[in-house]
Formats: C-alpha cells, structure tokens, sequence
C-alpha cells in the first residue's frame, strides 16, 4: 500500500475513533472496554494470522518484546490516558498525545542512534503551536488545580509509554518481524495486562447492552485497532518513528472537523490559524524537496 494512503487511512481512522470512545463510557469502567477492544482485535488478527499460515511461533526474546509492546502501546497507556481525561480537558490531551513526536525524535536518537531530523523536528513544534492555538479556550479555562495537573503528569507519561512501543516495532523491523504477526501477539500481551490491572483495580466485569456500546467496540477492535495500528506501525517502519508520529497532531484536526458535523462545533479565527500551522508543519515533516543535481564543470 503507498505511504502517503497509509498516513491517510491512520489520521482518518483515528481521528475519528474519539466519537466511538465516548460511546463507551458510563456503564463499563474503562479498563475492562480497553480489555475488551484488545480480545477481540487480538483475535481477529490471530485467526487470520492460522488462516493465512503466518508464522506465530517466536523465541522467547521475541516473545518479551511483544508483550512489552502490549503494555505500553496496547494496555497500559490507554489506561492512563482515559484516567487523565476525568481531570483535563481533551484539548490538552490532545496536545499531550502530540509530544510523542517529539519523543519519538529523542527515543530514536537513544536506542537507535537516530540523526535528529530538523525539519521532522521544527514541523513538530509547529503542530504543537498550532494545536495550542485550537485549543486555547479550553487552556484559558484550566486553573491550576492539583487534579489538572496530575492529569497532566499521567497523560504525559501515558504518551511515553506509546512512545516507548513505537520503538519496539522499530526494533521488529530489524528482527523481520512483520507488523501483523507482532501485532497480533502484542495485542494479545496488552488484553492479557488490562485484565491483570482489571482484577487488581477490581473493576466488575460487566457489559453494556447497548447497540451503540457494542458498535464502538466493533469500530475501535476492528478499525482503530487492526487497521489503525496496522497502517501506523507499517509506517513507523517505513518512514520513522518521528515521521510517523506527526499524524498525531492531525488527529484533534479531523476531530473536530466530525465535531462540526455532528455536534455544531464553531471554528475561531484563532482555531483557523492554529490548524494552518499543523497543516504547516505536516508539510515540513512529510514533503521533501527535490535535491539539486551538482553542475558540472
């Protein structure tokens, strides 16, 4: 599949995956919808995987490396990103999701000895900037009470976990590990560890009977989770990690795009100059221009 359908298929099909998230709370506590939308990608993706009689069966070094992209890409930092969303509004979560951009830049350059990319870099700063300009109502409204900024603090830690997941696809690029076999057992892995935090927590294992509950699962198992991560760890692989990642910032952008459709959202001048500069900076991070050949002499 061309890169550039890839990078569209990932910033449309997440940046719509919020609405399908919102339809999930209420009646199941998040950490069991999180276990839940994990069981049923991982199963999708293992029963084509026998169907179509790829390779499942890795070492155990393998194996460790899975199960630590499940933690942190598939389980444990959504866990904490849907506990930070109680005490932050979403605008500054968006943002906060948005930095791993630039920690993909600076977790490549340590585990990989990656050479920073300044245009990837200053594109970054840029969608930050302008993401800030989207969502500067919200930040006006924010005091600074202890609850906003422990929110802060899980939301952040929360974006280096997925980061810290994005360099372990990295790593099964180099160990020809393709994405669907790793994401097949990783996802598997990260069911495994929401369950776990499920029975410590002791959350109650119910389900919601709604047809809407029950659609958003279909949609964040099947195409936010086999699709989406399908689409972006291909392109982790591809393009980098820090490349890649710049889709994150057209997420919020597409949002509220649905947002204007569906529930009335009003656009500012200020909301139209933040959104400029993301464009802006997507421009930096995934355009090259073309090298100029040496004359000769």
């Amino acid at each position: 599949m061309p890169t550039f359908l890839l990078y569209g298929l990932t910033v449309l099909i997440w940046g719509t995956s919020w609405y399908a998230i919102t339809q999930q709370t209420g009646v199941v506590a998040v950490e069991v919808s999180i276990a839940y939308r994990f069981i049923v990608a991982s199963g999708l993706l293992i029963a084509f995987c026998l169907a179509t009689r790829r390779r499942l069966r890795y070492g155990l070094r393998d194996h460790l490396f899975m199960a630590a992209q499940g933690v942190c890409l598939f389980s444990l930092n959504y866990v904490l990103f849907y506990r930070a969303s109680f005490d932050m509004p979403s605008g500054l979560l968006a943002i906060c999701f948005s930095t791993i951009t630039l920690m993909n830049i600076g977790n490549g350059t340590l585990f990989f000895r990656a050479p920073i990319d300044g245009r990837t870099f200053l594109g970054a700063l840029l969608g930050l900037a302008g993401l800030a300009l989207v969502f500067w109502p919200e930040f006006r409204g924010l005091g600074a009470s202890s609850r906003a900024a422990s929110g802060f603090a899980l939301s952040l830690l929360a974006t280096y976990l997925a980061s810290l997941g994005n360099m372990v696809s990295v790593r099964h690029k180099t160990a020809r590990i393709p994405v669907v076999e790793s994401n097949a057992l990783g996802m598997a892995y990260g069911a495994l560890c929401s369950i776990l935090i499920v029975a410590a927590l002791g959350r109650p294992i119910v389900y919601d009977p709604r047809p809407a509950y029950s659609l958003a699962l279909v949609y964040l198992a099947l195409f936010a989770s086999v699709i989406g991560f399908g689409c972006f760890l291909t392109l982790v692989q591809r393009i980098g990690a820090d490349k890649a990642a710049y889709s994150s910032v057209l997420f919020p952008v597409v949002a509220l795009g649905l947002s204007t459709w569906l529930e009335g959202y009003r656009w500012t001048p200020l909301a139209g100059l933040g959104v400029a500069l993301v464009l802006l900076g997507n421009v930096l991070v995934l355009v090259r221009l073309p090298q100029r050949k040496p004359i000769p002499t």
